[in-house]
C-alpha cells in the first residue's frame, strides 16, 4: 500500500467502506500510534504524559475510525479523550479549554465528501498540522504493527459538545451586550445540519430564544440521505432556501459534515455563500472597525474587491487552500497589518478573535448576532451586500495535463501566458497575482469588466480556469483569446477549453 496516496493537503483521506477501502481501521490505528508520538516529540514530553482528543462526524464509517485511532494512541503509552461526535473545530478548542486541555486532538471526518471516504485531522495547541507534517506522520505510520502492543495508556469518554455550545452561546450574549437568558427571542433560524454533526445548534439556538421551526436533517445519519452536506452543492442550498421560504425564516444556516464551513440563505431566499458570504462578514467587521485587511484566496470576483474597499477595507487576495489564507493572514498580522479575517470561498473562514481557527459554526454565530440587531432595526443581513456587483457570467474550467511532469508543464503554460500578456495591450496583469496568472481585460468599451486566472493544483495534474465577466458573452471573448494562446503549449487536453469557448 502507498501511505503517501493517503495525504489530502494537510489531511489524512480515503475510501474508508467496502472492498476498496484503504482507510482501515488497522491504518487508524497506525496512525493514532504515530500522532501520540509525533506530539510527544514536539511537546518535549514523554509519550505516556501525552492526552489526546479525538472525536468524530456522523459518517457510517467513523466508530469504527476513531476506535482504532484510540487504541493506537493507547497502546503508544499515551492517554485518550474520547469525544464521540464533535465538530472539526470544537477539536482545536477543546486544547484551549482548560477544563479539558488535551496535548492534542484527531477528528475523525471527510468533511463533504462522499459516504464511503473518510480522514483524519490533527491538531496541536499551535493549530491544525502541515502538509509536510502529516507527510512524515504516514512515514511513521507505514513502519507500525501495533494490533500486538499493549495498552498502556487510558481511554475515557467525555462530551465536549455541551462546553463549545456554551462558548458559542456566551460569543452570542457578548455580541448583543446583553446576559439574558433568552437574548434571540424573536428572531427565526432554519438549522440545515445536511444529517452531519452540527444538529446541535439547532437545539443551542432555540435555548437562546430562537425559534428554529423548518429546521431539517439535523440528526446524524452518515449515508447523507437528503442532500450532499457542503455549502458550496447547489442542491443543498436550494433545499435551505426551500425551507426558509416556506416557514418565512429569517434566516438558515448550513453546515458540512464536521462544521467547519458554512453558508445562509436570507430572508428573501437568496443563498449567501462564496463572494456574497465573504462580502457580508467583511462588512460586518469593517463596519465595526474600518481600515482592516481581508485575505481571500485568488478566485474571488472583481466586484469583491471594490464592495471590500467601498466599505473602508483592503482586500488582500492569496494562494487557494484553507491553511494558505490563514497562515498569510497570521503572517500580515505579525508585520502589522490589521487582518481580522481569512477566509475561502469554498466557505472555510477563521478569524482572528477566535485563533484564526477556520470554525464555519464560529462564522454563522458572529452572523446571527448581527442578524438579531438588524431585526431589531427593521432590516436583514442581505441589505448589507445590496450593493455587491455581481458577474454577468463566471465559470471554472479544469484542463487535464497529459504530461508525465504536470508540474513543470504547469508552470511552463502559465508563463507562457505570462509572457503573452507582457506583450500584449489588451491583457492586464492583475498588481496582486500571488497564484497562477490572473489576467483582465476591457470588454465591450468598459473597463476592468472581465478576468481569468489559470493556475497549478498543488496535487493534481491539472490547471484549473475561473473566468468571469460583468457583461453578457464576455466570458467566451476570454476564453476565445486564451484558446489561442495555449493551443501553442504541448502536453495539456484543451477540449473543455475548446468546448466552452465554441459552445
Amino acid at each position: 500500500m502507498d501511505w503517501m496516496k493517503l495525504k489530502s493537503g494537510t489531511d489524512v483521506r480515503g475510501v474508508a467502506v467496502g472492498d476498496d477501502a484503504v482507510l482501515t481501521p488497522h491504518v487508524a490505528q497506525c496512525l493514532g500510534m504515530a500522532f501520540a508520538r509525533f506530539a510527544a516529540e514536539k511537546l518535549n514530553k514523554p509519550v505516556t504524559q501525552i492526552t489526546i482528543a479525538i472525536g468524530r462526524d456522523s459518517r457510517l464509517s467513523g466508530p469504527a475510525l476513531l476506535k482504532a485511532a484510540a487504541e493506537g494512541i493507547s497502546r503508544a503509552g499515551a492517554s485518550v479523550i474520547d469525544f464521540g461526535m464533535c465538530t472539526t473545530p470544537a477539536m482545536y478548542m477543546s486544547i484551549i479549554t482548560p477544563s479539558f486541555a488535551p496535548d492534542g486532538a484527531i477528528m475523525v471526518t471527510a468533511s463533504h465528501h462522499p459516504w464511503d471516504k473518510n480522514g483524519l485531522k490533527f491538531f496541536l495547541p499551535g493549530g491544525g498540522l502541515e502538509g509536510k507534517d502529516v507527510a512524515e506522520l504516514l512515514t511513521a505510520a507505514s513502519t507500525l504493527e501495533p494490533e500486538g502492543m499493549a495498552f498502556s495508556g487510558s481511554i475515557t469518554e467525555k462530551a465536549f459538545l455541551p462546553t463549545y455550545m456554551e462558548q458559542l452561546s456566551q460569543r452570542i450574549r457578548k455580541g448583543l451586550n446583553t446576559d439574558m437568558a433568552k437574548p434571540l427571542l424573536g428572531l427565526h433560524v432554519v438549522v440545515d445540519a445536511g444529517n452531519g454533526a452540527g444538529g446541535f445548534y439547532a437545539t443551542m439556538l432555540e435555548n437562546l430564544g430562537a425559534w428554529v421551526e423548518g429546521s431539517q436533517f439535523l440528526e446524524p445519519d452518515g449515508h447523507f440521505p437528503n442532500h450532499i452536506p457542503n455549502p458550496e452543492n447547489a442542491e443543498a442550498m436550494a433545499s435551505l432556501r426551500q425551507a426558509v421560504l416556506k416557514v418565512g425564516a429569517d434566516l438558515g444556516v448550513i453546515f458540512d459534515a464536521d462544521c467547519d464551513r458554512a453558508a445562509i440563505v436570507d430572508a428573501d431566499g437568496r443563498e449567501i455563500n462564496r463572494n456574497r458570504l465573504i462580502a457580508l462578514i467583511s462588512a460586518i467587521l469593517l463596519d465595526e472597525k474600518p481600515g482592516q485587511t481581508i485575505v481571500t484566496d485568488s478566485v474571488t470576483s472583481s466586484g469583491l474587491k471594490t464592495f471590500i474597499n467601498d466599505w473602508g477595507g483592503e482586500h488582500y487576495r492569496y494562494k487557494r487552500g484553507y491553511r494558505n489564507v490563514i497562515d498569510e493572514a497570521i503572517r500580515l498580522n505579525a508585520e502589522g497589518v490589521e487582518c481580522p479575517l481569512a477566509i475561502e470561498t469554498s466557505g472555510h473562514a477563521a478569524l482572528k478573535e477566535n485563533h484564526f481557527l477556520d470554525d464555519g459554526m464560529y462564522l454563522v454565530t458572529v452572523l446571527i448576532v448581527r442578524a438579531m440587531k438588524l431585526k431589531q432595526e427593521g432590516k436583514t443581513l442581505g441589505s448589507l451586500i445590496a450593493d455587491l456587483k455581481e458577474p454577468a457570467e463566471s465559470t471554472e474550467i479544469r484542463l487535464t495535463i497529459t504530461d508525465e511532469d504536470f508540474q513543470e508543464t504547469g508552470r511552463e503554460a502559465i508563463s507562457y501566458v505570462l509572457d503573452y500578456a507582457n506583450a500584449a495591450e489588451n491583457w492586464h496583469i492583475a498588481p496582486d497575482n500571488r497564484e497562477g496568472v490572473r489576467i483582465s481585460f476591457d470588454l465591450d468599451g468598459g473597463m476592468d469588466n472581465g478576468w481569468f486566472l489559470l493556475r497549478l493544483s498543488v496535487h493534481d495534474p491539472v490547471l484549473p480556469l475561473n473566468v468571469e465577466s460583468d457583461i453578457p458573452g464576455g466570458v467566451k471573448i476570454m476564453l476565445k483569446s486564451l484558446l489561442s494562446v495555449l493551443k501553442h503549449v504541448q502536453g495539456i487536453d484543451l477540449t473543455p477549453l475548446e468546448k466552452a469557448a465554441e459552445g
